[in-house]
This record gives C-alpha cells, sequence and structure tokens, in this order.
C-alpha cells in the first residue's frame, strides 16, 4: 500500500506540474501580447476646453466643462479644436474579445482602441500577428450612407450573395464603417449566416470613431471578454457595434459623439495594404476595390478620392441602392468615353436640382457636387456600374461577385501574366475563362508555365485543367528542377511523406530539401520487392547532376538563384528557359501522379491519371502507394483519420483499375490479355499482373482476363510435350505471405 501510495502522490505531483507549467505559458504569452498592444497602441483623451459654437459649456471634442475635471486649460477665443495640439496620447486601456449577447449563442469579435494617427504597418501586424489572420488577396472597402436605409428585396438579395461569394473565393478582407447603421447594417446582414462558420468565413473588419460607439466604456479593460449589448437607445446620437463582424478597430482622436476620426485613419490604411506585395515572388500588389451602395455626399467625395488617387482604386456601384450610388450611376451613364461633358452639361440643372432633392442641400453645395461628380466621369473606366438584370449582355446572368473582380482587371491594366496570377491567387477559374483566354489572346512561349506551376503547388485543379486546355505541354514543362520543387513545396494540402522519409534518409537536419534521389527511395520502399524507380537508377544520376548543375549556373548568373541545406544540393526557385536536355520525362504525367499521391492531393492525382498513357498501370501503382502509406501512417500511431482517407483513396484507385479492365476486355479480350502481360519500361519492367499482385487487387486477379492467363500459364508449365526431360522451375508470387499463382520463367 505504501509503494502504491508514494506512486499516485508522484503522479499526482507530476499532473499538477505540467498543468501549473502548461498555465504559466499561456499566461506569459497572454502577459507578452497584452504588453505590445499597451505599448504599441494609444488612446486619445481631451486636455483643453475648446467651447463650442453651438454651447460654450460644452467642449468641441463633445464633452462638457465638468467631465474635463477641475484643473482644465480653457483655450483662446475663437481657437479651432485640432488633435494633436488639444488632445494627450496614453497607452490604450480597451482591448480583447467582445461577446454579442441576444442571439441564440454569444458571437464574439476582437477589438482595439487606437489612436487616429497610429502607423499602418502597425495595424498590419495587429491584424496578421496577434490575431492570426491570413494576408488578404483582396480588400474589398465599402463605402455608403451612415443613416438607416431599405434595400430592395431583390438587390440584397444579389448583394447578399455577391459579396459573400467574391470575399470568400478570393480570401478577401472586408472594411467596413463597423456600427450598427446604414451601409454597415446591410452588409451585417449579408454576413449573417458567416458568423457562425468558423472555418473560412469572411474577414469583416469595422474601422468605427470610439467616440460614437454606445457603451464604450464598457469596452474599457485589457484583454477581457465584454457581454455587448447590440442595441441602440432610440434617442441616443451614439451606434452600437455590427454583431456581424469579427474585428474592430476603435480609433480614437479625442472626440466624443462626433464621426470623421476614422476616415484618415482608414484610407491610411487601405494604401498600405494596396502597396504591399500579394506574394513575395510576384510583381502584383494587393488589389482593392471599392464598393459603393447608396450614401450622402460624403460617399461622392469618396468615390472622387478613389478614382483620382495614385495609384487608383477602381469603384463598383450598385445602381438602385439610393441616393449617392444612384446619382453617380447615372452620370456614369451618360457620360462620354473620351471625356467629353456635352450631354451633362446641357442637363445640368436638372442634376443639379435632382442633388437639392436627393441630399437636402443648398444650391451652392449642390453646384459643389455636380462639379465633384463630372470630376468622377473623367474617369470613367474606373467605375463599374452593377445593376440587377436578368440578362446580361451576351445573355449571361451578371453576377455582384463578377463584377466586382472583372472591374479590378479592367481598371488596373495588368498584363495578361499577371492577370492570371491574380486569378490564380482567388482560385476564380470562371474570371480566367471568360477574361483571361479570350479569343485571338496570345502567348508568348513559356508564359503560361509559371502559371501551371503555380496551379499545381496551390492545388487548382481547374486551372491546370483550363491550362492543358490551352496548350500548355507537360512534357516541355516537367523538368527535374520543377519536379523537385513540386516535391518540396509548402503549399498545398498536409502530407506524411517526411515521416516516410525519415525511414530512408533518418537525421535530415532541419530545413533539408528533398532531391529526386530521396523521393526515389520512398517509391522503393512503398512498393517493395523488386520495384526500382527511374530517380534511384544507376543511368539517372549523370543526367540528374548535369541537368541541376546547368541550372545552378543559370541562375548563378540571376538574382533568382538560392542555395539550400547543408548537403549542397539546391533547389532552383523561379523558371528558366526549358531546353531539350532538361526535358527528360517521356511520360510526365507519371510523374506527376505519383507526386500528387505522395503529396496527398487526391483530386489532382485523380486528373493526372485521366491523362497520357498506362492509366492501368497507373491506377496499380497509385493504389499500391497509398495502401503502403496508410499502412506506414498505422505504424506510426498517426491520427485514425489520417489512415482512413489514404485507405479510401488507394480503394477508389483499386476500383478504377478493376473498371478500366473490364471494359478493355469487353471491347477485345486478346487485347486486354496483353495489356496486364506486357513488359513495362517505365515501371521498373514489371507487368500489370505483377503490379496487381504487389498491390494486393484480388478483385482484379480473379477477373475472367486475368483467370485466362493464370490457367494458360499453369497448364503450360505442367504440358511437357515431346520433351520429357525438360522442367519448368516456376517464379512465385505471394499475396500476405500465401503463394497465389507462378509464372515459368
Amino acid at each position: 500500500m505504501s509503494i502504491q501510495k508514494c506512486f499516485l502522490d508522484n503522479s499526482s505531483r507530476m499532473i499538477k506540474a505540467m498543468s501549473t507549467a502548461k498555465s504559466n505559458n499561456t499566461e506569459t504569452k497572454t502577459k507578452t501580447t497584452r504588453s505590445w498592444i499597451e505599448s504599441t497602441f494609444q488612446k486619445r483623451e481631451c486636455k483643453c476646453f475648446v467651447p463650442s459654437a453651438k454651447d460654450e459649456h460644452v467642449c468641441w471634442c463633445g464633452l462638457s466643462r465638468t467631465a474635463h475635471g477641475a484643473n482644465i486649460v480653457t483655450a483662446n477665443p475663437g481657437e479651432a479644436w485640432v488633435p494633436a495640439r488639444h488632445t494627450q496620447a496614453g497607452p490604450t486601456d480597451a482591448y480583447g474579445t467582445v461577446e454579442f449577447q441576444g442571439g441564440p449563442h454569444p458571437t464574439k469579435a476582437q477589438y482595439v482602441r487606437l489612436s487616429h494617427d497610429t502607423r499602418p504597418e502597425l495595424i498590419v501586424q495587429l491584424l496578421t500577428r496577434e490575431w492570426a489572420l491570413d494576408r488578404p488577396k483582396l480588400l474589398i472597402t465599402i463605402q455608403g450612407g451612415k443613416a438607416n436605409f431599405d434595400l430592395q428585396p431583390k438587390l440584397k438579395k444579389v448583394l447578399r450573395k455577391g459579396l459573400l461569394k467574391a470575399a470568400k473565393t478570393t480570401g478577401a478582407w472586408i472594411f467596413t464603417g463597423g456600427t450598427n447603421t446604414g451601409v454597415t447594417r446591410q452588409v451585417g446582414d449579408a454576413l449573417q449566416l458567416e458568423r457562425s462558420q468558423r472555418a473560412g468565413r469572411v474577414v469583416s473588419i469595422g474601422i468605427a470613431p470610439w467616440g460614437i460607439v454606445e457603451g464604450a466604456n464598457e469596452l474599457i479593460g485589457k484583454g477581457r471578454d465584454v457581454p455587448y449589448h447590440a442595441i441602440a437607445s432610440p434617442r441616443s446620437k451614439l451606434a452600437v457595434l455590427n454583431n456581424r463582424h469579427a474585428y474592430f478597430l476603435l480609433v480614437d482622436n479625442g472626440s466624443v459623439g462626433r464621426y470623421g476620426a476614422e476616415i484618415v485613419l482608414r484610407r491610411k490604411l487601405e494604401k498600405y495594404i494596396a502597396a504591399r506585395k500579394l506574394h513575395p515572388y510576384t510583381h502584383s500588389s494587393t488589389p482593392v476595390v471599392c464598393l459603393v451602395i447608396e450614401g450622402g455626399t460624403n460617399t461622392v467625395r469618396a468615390v472622387l478620392e478613389y478614382v483620382t488617387d495614385n495609384p487608383p482604386v477602381p469603384v463598383v456601384v450598385c445602381d438602385g441602392s439610393g441616393r449617392a450610388a444612384d446619382l453617380i450611376a447615372f452620370v456614369h451613364k451618360y457620360a462620354s468615353e473620351t471625356g467629353e461633358q456635352t450631354v451633362l452639361e446641357s442637363m445640368r440643372d436638372y442634376l443639379i436640382g435632382t442633388i437639392q432633392k436627393t441630399f437636402e442641400v443648398g444650391l451652392q453645395q449642390a453646384e459643389c457636387l455636380y462639379t465633384e461628380l463630372l470630376q468622377c466621369t473623367r474617369k470613367k473606366n474606373l467605375i463599374t456600374v452593377f445593376r440587377i438584370q436578368e440578362r446580361a449582355e451576351g445573355g449571361e446572368v451578371q453576377e455582384l461577385d463578377q463584377v466586382i473582380l472583372t472591374a479590378l482587371f479592367r481598371a488596373q491594366h495588368l498584363t495578361p501574366s499577371e492577370q492570371l496570377s491574380l486569378a490564380l491567387t482567388w482560385n476564380r477559374v470562371d474570371i480566367a475563362r471568360s477574361e483571361i483566354f479570350v479569343y485571338g489572346q496570345e502567348w508568348p512561349p513559356g508564359a503560361l508555365d509559371e502559371a501551371m506551376m503555380q496551379a499545381l503547388e496551390h492545388d487548382r485543379i481547374d486551372f491546370v485543367k483550363l491550362l492543358l486546355e490551352n496548350g500548355v505541354s507537360m512534357r516541355k514543362f516537367l523538368t527535374i528542377p520543377r519536379l523537385e520543387e513540386l516535391y518540396n513545396t509548402k503549399s498545398g494540402p498536409s502530407n506524411t511523406l517526411r515521416y516516410t522519409l525519415r525511414d530512408v534518409r533518418p537525421h535530415l537536419p532541419k530545413g533539408y530539401v528533398y532531391t529526386l534521389h530521396d523521393i526515389g527511395l520512398v517509391i522503393n520502399k512503398l512498393i517493395g520487392g523488386a520495384y526500382r524507380c527511374y530517380y534511384t537508377r544507376r543511368k539517372f544520376r549523370p543526367i540528374y547532376a548535369k541537368v541541376m548543375n546547368k541550372s545552378v549556373n543559370v541562375h548563378r548568373n540571376s538574382a533568382s538563384f538560392t542555395r539550400h541545406n547543408a548537403g549542397g544540393l539546391s533547389l532552383i526557385t523561379g523558371f528558366m528557359p526549358v531546353t531539350s536536355e532538361m526535358a527528360l520525362f517521356d511520360y510526365p504525367f507519371n510523374e506527376l501522379l505519383m507526386w500528387a499521391v505522395l503529396t496527398k492531393r487526391h483530386q489532382m492525382a485523380l486528373l493526372m491519371w485521366t491523362h497520357g498513357e498506362e492509366s492501368l498501370a497507373k491506377s496499380l501503382i497509385a493504389c499500391k502507394l497509398y495502401k503502403a502509406m496508410a499502412h506506414e501512417a498505422a505504424e506510426d500511431d498517426m491520427e485514425t483519420e489520417v489512415y482512413e482517407e489514404l485507405r479510401h483513396y488507394g480503394k477508389e484507385f483499386e476500383n478504377k483499375a478493376l473498371e478500366l479492365l473490364d471494359y478493355c476486355y469487353r471491347q477485345d479480350d486478346d487485347q486486354a490479355q496483353q495489356l496486364l502481360t506486357c513488359e513495362l519500361q517505365n515501371w521498373s519492367g514489371q507487368t500489370c499482373l505483377s503490379l496487381a499482385v504487389t498491390a494486393n487487387h484480388r478483385a482484379l486477379l480473379a477477373h475472367p482476363c486475368s483467370q485466362i492467363i493464370l490457367a494458360d500459364l499453369w497448364m503450360g508449365g505442367l504440358r511437357t510435350r515431346k520433351n520429357t526431360n525438360l522442367k519448368v522451375y516456376p517464379r512465385w508470387y505471394s499475396v500476405e505471405n500465401q503463394p497465389l499463382l507462378f509464372f515459368p520463367n
């Protein structure tokens, strides 16, 4: 009993120590995050009383004299209130998680209070590092009215569907005003379903003034969860946060009850994101598009600023949503492509009257807005109007997401290669078909190879099909450096390749780059028996050395050469001219099939199986590799889901092999028998029948076509004919150590 008690005491102490260590690690990480946010972001508080023009007892910042404190300094008469001069900065005191109450399940969003002059690079660092957001592949910034309005039911449905599709398929960030009013409320309704889906949901970021948020005092706290009721008081001039958003940047310039603190910071943040590279290895920057829904006078000025900025931002206007959007759409319709304003100037009085009536402004302000609308039309190519129609031009239904993405292509004057790279990043093959691969589009030699490489790395099945349809030759594309780079890519689904590689290459250094010889050893191990992959054969070594040395010499003369691992083997990054010596694979789809299987790109493997030759052999190889990988996963005690997934993939190729053989047998039984018994030089001299035995494909071996061959071989081995002294020594094949069949030598 004493030994047992001692053991239990020690166990409890160990468990307690482990839980304490885990708690300490979590606490340390939380403290680090808190200290970084507090040392990086600031709040603003008014330090000087500047009487407003309406009430001398209220400061221009919106607070009363008593709210400033007893020792507040009073400004000189007539002095204008300026945040830089009349406010003081201090470490932010409001950040954490807000829990919206009132729904079936509380929805959460992260927030931070920050100064209006915060540097945009710090905000991006907060979003990507602290809040763990992926870098945006597109930024959709939404402008519109702050007052509540109603949308037509049909337009609201189209807006909801199109905005979600545009954001989800492209990996976009959406910027809105953040409060539950006006256009932000309409966008929030579109995001309603997405807030309940954690995986793959839309990144919606509300940028709102701190001083306009109802219940802002409840949000004061450092790194805590704050319950929040998104119900606005009818008499309040403040606004509640929209509970459909996932992130909030609450911009503070020291004022209370006033909009405008967020405008400059939001525009700086948009420009900073637009200037960042979409990918490190491309020249394309992150595209930005503005979507206009309804809106007031400030919306017209925002559109003018977007289209006249450098670089300009394309604008998509939703016609029929009301006020500013309808006016811009009307002026855009009658504007000339050459910039002439004859038609619009003839309607000057009508337009000014419409502006006065729409925005309820005086004649002088209406004339200014008319001038701004005319200035917008000088950039007509940057403005795209979306109208709800049953059929658009060409007879196709016009979808909002297509309008948004094609507006970017038309406005940014990208080359076809840059457009294709952008469509690949968004994974929008429909845009590529309709806007890039148009009739008459010419591509220089090798221009599509980079797109093919990107499509393979990122597992874009539809783009691989599209590129093959448009003339990409895999035999010219697939070189040794490119195949090696594909095996080393970090993109795509997670796979078990490195675990199998450890068995054939133990003690590999961190960051080691796989060579094709390493991959060949993995294939030999998985298939087993006498199978020898081409990458491990003696005749492949001098070819590999020659090609890789030539690649190194080419890239040493350019800036794209980089050397990896201490073993002296290099991974070539970038793309180089393909020579006849480098295009070594006569059957590139065979190599890509094995790559897709080993890296667990199952749909890509099925695509490679449908192209090229030797489909039966490819299906049997894929079947064997998947089964062996499933066995390795079970041996390495991986998750059951991984084992079941690999086993299921192997079963699918097993069925395809059987269906293919059955089809061939019904067409021509003699040819089918030759298909099973011919020696395959590309597959280590094996036959389809021997590969079926290796893959333990019992159903294929039991097929009538296989049985005819086996019966003939068996009877042929027993048949002695005239020479009775002839002896036949059989070569046995077995499945799971059970003799199944033999072939005579």
